[in-house]
């Protein structure tokens, strides 16, 4: 009688291009088609009927997954599908990946079943398979469920409960908080600006504006909300706007950007200065209350960048005035007997000058 060794694994093997295809709203039938055009079938020099076959067996595998991957720590702790640590970062990584230009368009609305239904129109707009754009929407939500009313670091919640990247993880922190604080994001006034801005925004908010930021001497320890006691202290940034303060503010600001600035762009700063102010400040003593919070970034485009833009001031020019503005303001007695007012500016001036230069296309 021979001997014969026989070997039995059930390790999952993932076809990376048709789990690709998958992810991207193509069904089985359309994967088939795609890779037929591609010329996969000739190179191989297999049937139509084999390769079909192949990619429902591919299909059932992701269908299966699909509801380990709706809560991540499960797909790491279960023994159905044998994949090496690796294999499964890599899975629910790309799971929870998203087009910058369908999470451009939901930005802003309202997470819930209602706007599901809307997924047609972004489908049709964005030229992105209905099923994608529904997966991105259903894991937005599902993330922002999960981690809305947890205390803690948004960034890590999201890590810990989706093992995600910190890449990704960021990215979804900024649009939970973006969601929680209702930001408006879709009006035409805001159509220029992209996906990246909003969440390169978002992050520096979380950073410096929230229960989180060290500044904070409320010990919430909770990103998604904005600190409350610091919005409150922002009313009292309105004496900048006072004649006496203004003009003495203005003087030292185009004092400072005499080295730096062409005689044209200081005189458009001088004769702009007033405006340009009265714009930041209001929108900082206005922070407190909630629908002015909704629409910072239409106030930052309507009242500093499209004026300041429309001036004809380069992004250097720009930034060179925010950096006067913001620094020359220790030199004035009003804020050096106000040590307390001085690290409310801080606070509140650099998160607005990194958002204003991320907004400023010129």
């Amino acid at each position: 009688m021979t001997a014969v060794d026989v070997f039995v694994g059930n390790y999952t093997l993932i076809d990376s291009e048709l789990f690709g295809l998958w992810l991207n709203g193509y069904s089985a039938q359309d994967a088939a088609l795609f890779l037929q055009k591609s010329g996969v079938l000739q190179k191989a020099d297999v049937s139509m009927e084999i390769v079909y076959s192949d990619i429902q067996d591919q299909y059932r595998l992701f269908f299966g997954l699909e509801k380990l991957l709706q809560s991540p720590p499960k797909l790491i702790d279960q023994q159905i599908y044998q994949m090496d640590t690796d294999m499964q970062r890599q899975v629910i990584e790309r799971y929870y990946q998203f087009d910058s230009v369908v999470v451009r368009e939901i930005l802003g609305r309202k997470l819930s079943s209602r706007n599901r239904k809307d997924m047609d129109d972004v489908s049709e707009k964005t030229r992105i398979p209905i099923r994608s754009c529904r997966r991105q929407f259903d894991n937005l939500k599902r993330v922002f469920k999960t981690v809305e009313e947890m205390m803690g670091s948004l960034v890590e919640n999201i890590k810990t409960h989706y093992l995600l990247s910190e890449d990704l993880a960021r990215q979804y922190a900024a649009i939970v908080f973006i969601a929680n604080n209702r930001f408006e994001t879709g009006k035409k006034k805001l159509s220029h600006l992209s996906f990246e801005d909003f969440v390169f925004c978002a992050n520096q908010m979380i950073t410096n504006w929230s229960y989180s930021s060290v500044e904070c001497t409320v010990h919430a320890d909770m990103d998604v909300d904005l600190d409350r006691g610091f919005l409150h202290d922002l009313r009292e940034l309105k004496m900048i706007s006072e004649k006496e303060v203004l003009d003495e503010h203005k003087g030292q600001v185009i004092s400072h950007l005499k080295p730096s600035l062409t005689k044209k762009s200081r005189q458009v700063l001088e004769e702009s200065f007033k405006n340009n102010s009265k714009a930041i400040i209001n929108i900082a003593c206005g922070l407190n209350h909630s629908k002015d919070v909704r629409d910072i970034f239409v106030d930052l485009v309507e009242k500093v960048t499209e004026p300041c833009m429309s001036a004809g001031l380069s992004g250097s020019d720009m930034e060179a005035f925010l950096n006067a503005y913001k620094d020359t303001i220790v030199r004035m007695d009003v804020f050096r007997l106000q040590p307390h007012m001085l690290a409310v500016w801080d606070r509140y001036m650099k998160t607005l000058k990194l958002c204003v230069l991320q907004i400023y296309h010129t």
